[in-house]
């Protein structure tokens, strides 16, 4: 038996992938940063020149340059990559907080107000970092801090401001007490954000899951009840052709036609059992079937027509080239269970329409049905969600929704202009077109 070629699975658009936490804080980081040199600078030079406290200017202003070529190549690394360790987040706080010793150093040590400003770098690390990591920060602060009240370049006051040391300190202190509080807020929301996003990411995986288990377990039983039924239709097969020929059923052609009818019953069940367990992966010594797009939708409309006659059903193709692709049973199951769902709205007359683009097969379905209410067209896929009223409905696009997205895709549902309802499956190329399965297999 052939195998299958090798699929490629990914994830819907959009989602928030589980690795990006760390891109996310360090992009915040940086942000941070940007926000403290710019700062710096700033209050040096408003220190410098309009207070006349004279700094070692090309001394101070040099920790704001490294700063900002530690964010361009943060930046850098960034765009190449989708995560970020915690350890590179550990020293870009390491970093942060060398940088801050630096400048208090030149400026005066722990009898500067802004040596309060270790305690932001410290809040960062509880949020962003693990225990240990965490702790490593608090101890670095401390040591600088400590070192700063006996190892410091004292500020250089012009006389006017000697007598006024602590006047200064005051305002220093005010200064800094409202930037630790600005900068905490920012970051704050921020790392709130991400957190929520994360949170609501997580909740889909867990509702995915939920599902993928609810699947699994309606595959077993459909697969068990295939095998179990399989056995009995083929009697049944083998008792009616004894009947077609038997004299007795010979001699009445309405018993004839009975006994026809009832073959051609028993011959769509076998199908269907056989759809079943091809579905679940248990079909023996067939080789995965070839076709090109508009013939399998074409089979599956004239099979479709074949179990449903008298319900027009009209397929239209856009005008575009189509790719050979693997014929997979489930993606047939999937386009005639959207059929049946609109035949038992209430349709009548459904209108198939496909077309694609360089990423996407689109398959639409569309009905003059009953259509979607706002409260189903918001619950679209989840199980037991039906417009049809029937207990136990809505499982058919429950599980076309699950098979398109186990191949990469998405369903989309919307209520007609005039009336009805219109389902389209995006079906990503790359997971159908037989020349890109081989090139990934």
């Amino acid at each position: 038996m052939t195998a299958p070629p090798a699929r490629r699975m990914r994830w819907l658009p959009g989602r928030w992938p589980a690795d990006a936490a760390g891109r996310r804080n360090m992009a915040l980081l940086v942000q941070l940063r940007w926000i403290a040199i710019a700062g710096q600078v700033a209050t040096i030079l408003f220190v410098h020149f309009a207070m006349d406290i004279r700094l070692p200017l090309p001394s101070m202003l040099v920790v704001p340059c490294i700063a900002t070529a530690m964010n361009i190549g943060s930046l850098m690394v960034l765009r190449r990559r989708t995560d970020i360790t915690h350890a590179e987040l550990f020293l870009a706080l390491l970093f942060d907080v060398f940088a801050l010793t630096t400048q208090l150093y030149l400026s005066g040590g722990a009898t500067n107000p802004f040596v309060s400003l270790y305690l932001v770098q410290v809040a960062l690390g509880a949020v962003l970092l693990h225990r240990w990591s965490v702790w490593g920060i608090v101890a670095v602060s401390t040591l600088c801090t400590a070192m700063l009240a006996f190892v410091y370049r004292p500020l250089d006051l012009s006389e006017t401001l000697e007598g006024h040391l602590f006047d200064l300190h005051i305002v220093g202190t005010w200064i800094c007490i409202t930037m630790i509080a600005v900068l905490l807020v920012l970051f704050m929301t921020r790392v709130t954000r991400n957190l929520q996003q994360r949170e609501h990411y997580l909740a889909e995986l867990r509702q995915q899951a939920v599902e993928e288990e609810h699947i699994v377990r309606m595959g077993l039983l459909a697969s068990g009840a295939a095998h179990e039924l399989g056995t009995p239709l083929a009697q049944l097969a083998v008792v009616l052709g004894d009947w077609r020929h038997m004299l007795e059923i010979k001699a009445h052609p309405a018993l004839v036609e009975e006994v026809g009818e009832m073959e051609a019953a028993v011959k769509r069940c076998k199908t269907i059992l056989t759809g079943i367990l091809m579905s679940a992966g248990e079909a023996r010594g067939e080789a995965p079937q070839v076709t090109n797009v508009r013939d399998f939708i074409d089979n599956i409309a004239r099979d479709w027509r074949i179990a449903n006659p008298g319900m027009p059903l009209r397929c239209d193709f856009g005008p575009h080239e189509y790719p050979r692709i693997i014929a997979d049973p489930v993606i047939r199951q999937a386009v005639t269970n959207l059929l049946d769902n609109a035949r038992e709205a209430g349709a009548t007359y459904i209108n198939m329409m496909v077309s694609r683009d360089s990423q996407w097969l689109h398959i639409a379905v569309r009905d003059n049905g009953r259509g979607f209410d706002a409260a189903m067209l918001a619950d679209v896929g989840k199980p037991y969600r039906s417009s049809k009223g029937k207990q136990g409905g809505g499982l058919g696009l429950f599980l076309v929704v699950n098979v398109v997205r186990k191949l990469g895709g998405r369903v989309d549902a919307s209520n007609g202009a005039e009336g009805g309802a219109m389902i389209l499956l995006r079906l990503p190329l790359a997971t159908l077109a037989l020349e890109e399965a081989n090139d990934d297999g």
